[in-house]
């Protein structure tokens, strides 16, 4: 397929799409009169987000402690002195 023209990417912009991301196309471009003017590409796959990454750093924390944590919060966002 290679280059297909402005007209042609419009009838069948689903096809191109279902070609690039399938792998039977790398890139399509995409050309006005006669000129290339875009790259239609897959997009690469997702970064998978690791979870769990600052367990064990930090302290448990138990819903009493949070709790009382709240009048220093406070303190901290008035400017005041505990």
């Amino acid at each position: 397929m290679g280059m297909v023209n402005m007209l042609e990417a419009k009838t069948s912009l689903s096809k191109l799409v279902e070609a690039v991301e399938s792998g039977a196309e790398k890139e399509i471009i995409i050309a006005r009169n006669g000129k290339p003017a875009a790259r239609l590409v897959p997009l690469g796959q997702p970064k998978k987000r690791q979870l769990g990454l600052a367990e064990g750093k930090y302290p448990p924390l138990d819903y009493e402690a949070f709790q009382a944590l709240d009048e220093e919060v406070a303190a901290m966002f008035l400017g005041k002195e505990k």
